[in-house]
């Protein structure tokens, strides 16, 4: 008996069938943000009369880090709750505005307060936008977890 010519082929095939590689946006936009961060960086540091070594370095060094973190936390956060993805936004948030508020010699106090204002902030927003945007899947009676339907979101 002969097969049926839509039948699926063992394996993965077609766009995805690729080993898992990054996509252009996935590192395009850390690379963005650290560079303009960096930039910043060594901008603040240059007012504040450092020297050009000095500048160059602190802002790369930055420019990376951040770059890296981005990069780490757009990689696993699909892996996170809700809760914890936005309190991993605001974390990351907070931190790089407080360094870049503390580069600017204004107290620990003043630059601590500055971003746990901001990763606040950011944290409600992005919980805002995960949580809205989350697909849930209900358990069926047969066990298998289905996506509700958009006449079950309405009602």
């Amino acid at each position: 008996m002969s097969t049926h010519a839509a039948m699926p082929a063992r394996g993965r095939s077609g766009p995805r069938a690729r080993a898992h590689g990054h996509s252009a946006l996935s590192w395009a936009i850390p690379v963005t943000l650290g560079a303009v961060y960096g930039l910043y960086a060594s901008f603040i540091l240059r007012n504040n009369g450092a020297t050009g070594f000095r500048q160059f370095w602190y802002g790369l060094i930055t420019a990376v880090v951040l770059a890296v973190l981005c990069f780490a936390l757009g990689r696993i956060q699909h892996r996170m709750l809700p809760l914890v993805r936005a309190a991993a936004y605001g974390a990351l948030t907070a931190a790089a505005i407080g360094l870049l508020v503390g580069l600017t010699d204004s107290s620990v106090l003043r630059s601590s307060a500055l971003g746990l204002a901001v990763g606040l902030g950011m944290f409600i927003t992005t919980f805002y936008i995960f949580y809205t945007h989350e697909k849930t899947y209900p358990v069926s009676d047969s066990g298998r977890r289905e996506p509700r339907s958009v006449s079950d979101r309405e009602a």
